[in-house]
C-alpha cells in the first residue's frame, strides 16, 4: 500500500487513497491513556488513532489547540499532555500499541 499511496502522490493525486500517508510514515502518538469515561475539564481532549494495519489505539490525552499552554508555546505540534500536566483524577497510564496482526499468505 506504501507504493500506491507514494505513485499516487508522485503523480499529484491527494485524494482517495492517495490522501492518506503511507503505512509506517507517521507513528501514532505516545501518552497517557484516557478512560472514555473519565470527565474531561475545558482545554483537553481525546485524540483518537489507529495502527498502520487498522487495529484501534486507546485515545490518548492532549492539549485542545487553545489551551493557554499550547498558545504559549507555538512550538509545542503535537501538544500531548505530559504526566505532570494531567488533569486531577486521571489515572497515570501511558496508552499501548496493540502488537501487528500476522499477516495472512
Amino acid at each position: 500500500m506504501a507504493e500506491v499511496i507514494q505513485r499516487l502522490n508522485q503523480a499529484g493525486v491527494h485524494s482517495g487513497l492517495g490522501a492518506f500517508n503511507p503505512p509506517g510514515t507517521r507513528p501514532p502518538l505516545i501518552g497517557l491513556a484516557v478512560p472514555e469515561d473519565f470527565e474531561l475539564p475545558a482545554g483537553f481532549m481525546r485524540h483518537h488513532q489507529a495502527t498502520d494495519d487498522g487495529q484501534r489505539i486507546e485515545a490518548v490525552l492532549m492539549f485542545t489547540p487553545d489551551h493557554p499552554y499550547v498558545l504559549a508555546h507555538p512550538d509545542l505540534r503535537h501538544r500531548v499532555v505530559p504526566p505532570e500536566m494531567a488533569p486531577e483524577g486521571l489515572p497515570l497510564r501511558t496508552i499501548t500499541l496493540p502488537p501487528p496482526r500476522s499477516r495472512q499468505p
